[in-house]
């Protein structure tokens, strides 16, 4: 598959090689090795963009309802992914502990490629990352779950003095801070709101995943956890 773009051309090769070289073991795990020999058994069931999102709300409908499935969370599931991965859906979360993604959509082994980082703001690495598990495991649809009274959003909001590299989460925030002043109600929900906004628009601005969703061969869209509910509302 040959990826083309004005100033991007990627095929899965040169996918590689990038990976390797700029995006080192935050990509290419040993668990994705196996997967250079045998790609054939790296890409998603064939179902539309829109289909995977909504087995996601569905999913998210059930554990709101306490009816989970828990699917594909059986021996003979792990041993099935053993052999390659395949998943459908993506998902750009934040590390908060509250907020796991295969048990908030109702998802078990292989189901879901997850990246997590407080804020989840989309860095170099979580970009590269999900352009690995869109074009060459299959993903169909990136998910940024952005959630209820986050705590980086709230830091970056109250422009708190932090030690170590916590402070490079609050500046990437920063810029949806700046873009919900003088918006009405709760500024927490609105700057949590709008950072999930900005780190879809950089998401889609990657050469990699236009592409994709030109194709329609993939969906990216925002979505909002409830801490209270538990449930997942699609704000873009």
């Amino acid at each position: 598959m040959s990826i083309q773009h004005p100033q991007t051309n990627l095929s899965r090769r040169s996918l590689f090689k990038f990976g390797a070289g700029a995006i080192g073991t935050g990509v290419l795990t040993a668990g994705i090795g196996s997967n250079l020999l045998a790609p054939e058994k790296a890409s998603a069931d064939d179902i539309a963009p829109d289909k995977a999102l909504q087995e996601l709300l569905e999913g998210n409908e059930r554990f709101v309802k306490a009816k989970r499935k828990n699917p594909h969370q059986t021996h003979s599931r792990l041993v099935e992914v053993a052999k390659g991965q395949k998943p459908f859906a993506s998902i750009l979360g934040c590390a908060d502990s509250r907020v796991p993604s295969e048990i908030v959509f109702d998802q078990g082994l292989g189901d879901l490629f997850v990246c997590r980082v407080a804020g989840n703001i989309a860095t170099a690495e979580e970009i590269g990352s999900l352009e690995f598990g869109s074009l060459v495991l299959g993903s169909k649809v990136i998910v940024v779950v952005g959630h209820e009274r986050c705590g980086a959003v709230d830091a970056a909001l109250k422009g708190a003095e932090v030690p170590g590299q916590i402070g490079s989460l609050l500046e990437a925030i920063k810029p949806s801070v700046e873009s919900s002043k003088g918006q009405s109600g709760d500024k927490l929900e609105n700057a949590c709101k709008a950072n999930i906004l900005v780190q879809v628009q950089k998401l889609k601005s990657s050469p990699v995943l236009s592409k994709l969703i030109e194709e329609e061969k993939l969906k990216i869209v925002g979505a909002y956890y409830d801490l209270d509910t538990g449930k997942i509302s699609i704000v873009a």
